[in-house]
C-alpha cells in the first residue's frame, strides 16, 4: 500500500521556520523525483520545490527561493522541506508528491496545514 505521510505543520509567527517532513512506503522511493506543493484557499496548488531522484538536483518557486531548502534520504524513504523566514504569504497546507518520470505514476500525500500569522 502505498503512503506518502507529511508531518511538521502548524502555526508559526511571521520570521519563523518550520521543517516539514514526508514519510513514503509502499513503493521505490529512489526512483521518483520528489515534489512538495502547496495550496492555498482559492488559489491554485503551486509546485513550492522539487528534487530529482538521486538527490542532487534541487528546483524552487520563485516565490520560496532563498527560504527554503528540500532533501531526501533514499535510505529512510523521506523528503524533508526547510522553511525559513516565513510569510504569511506562506500559509498554505502543504503536500507531498513522487513522480515517477518515466512512466508517470503519481502519489500524494493528505497535506499539512501550514499557518503564518502573528
Amino acid at each position: 500500500q502505498v503512503q506518502l505521510v507529511e508531518s511538521g505543520g502548524g502555526l508559526v509567527q511571521p520570521g519563523g521556520s518550520l521543517r516539514l517532513s514526508c514519510a513514503a512506503s509502499g513503493f521505490t522511493f529512489s526512483n521518483y523525483v520528489m515534489n512538495w506543493y502547496r495550496q492555498a484557499p482559492g488559489k491554485e496548488r503551486e509546485l513550492v520545490a522539487v528534487i530529482t531522484r538521486d538527490g542532487t538536483t534541487t528546483t524552487y518557486a520563485d516565490s520560496v527561493k532563498g527560504r527554503v531548502t528540500i532533501t531526501r534520504d533514499n535510505a529512510k524513504n523521506t523528503v524533508d522541506l526547510q522553511m525559513n523566514s516565513l510569510k504569511p504569504a506562506d500559509t498554505a497546507v502543504y503536500l507531498c508528491n513522487a513522480r515517477e518520470p518515466f512512466i508517470k505514476i503519481t502519489y500524494w500525500g493528505q497535506g499539512t496545514q501550514v499557518t503564518v500569522s502573528s
